[in-house]
């Protein structure tokens, strides 16, 4: 998957993720940085910043913590420091999860962090538990909160990850 695509779905959960704890304001230049700072890690440890101040965080504003965690182990120089990352990412998705298991949105960024992560490191032990659960929503279309562009992108994403069985790919493809 190219990273523009990667750079589209997390720009697309963004808008989900933090609608109701910040303003309008707020999520429009949220929305513009996060497509930055897939690329700039100062622009990441700045939203990680902002966000781990908001009070009262939701599974979602958990769940996008872990994802700037894990960006900030993709810009991160020291193979310590990409581990360290990695966990603290790794502890956020579950808490995340662990707060509301069945939201698409936290599933499917979980999934996508394991997807990218080297599979060498043992940190992608969720990546079946998160397609069934995902594949399970597109089944009974339970989509919650997501819109249609989200739901789109992620069915694709998942098509296009190579993860997916037969059966689930056929289930997905209705939504590409």
């Amino acid at each position: 998957m190219s990273k523009i695509r990667f750079l589209i779905l997390l720009f697309t959960i963004s808008v989900n993720l933090c609608y109701a704890q910040l303003s309008p304001k707020e999520l429009s230049s949220l929305k513009n940085d996060l497509v930055k700072a897939v690329d700039d890690s100062k622009l990441t440890d700045s939203l990680f910043v902002k966000l781990n101040k908001l009070s009262g965080k939701t599974a979602l504003t958990t769940a996008y913590l872990g994802t700037l965690e894990a960006l900030k182990a993709k810009h991160a120089w020291s193979p310590y420091n990409k581990i360290k990352y990695v966990k603290a990412s790794q502890k956020a998705m579950q808490q995340a999860v662990n707060m509301d298991k069945e939201n698409l949105e936290i599933r499917f960024m979980r999934f996508s962090i394991e997807h990218f992560t080297p599979s060498f490191l043992g940190f992608s032990k969720n990546l079946s538990i998160d397609r069934k659960q995902i594949v399970k929503h597109y089944q009974h279309g339970n989509f919650g909160s997501a819109d249609q562009a989200l739901i789109k992108n992620v069915a694709k994403f998942m098509v296009e990850s190579k993860r997916c069985t037969p059966e689930e790919v056929k289930v997905l493809k209705k939504y590409v």
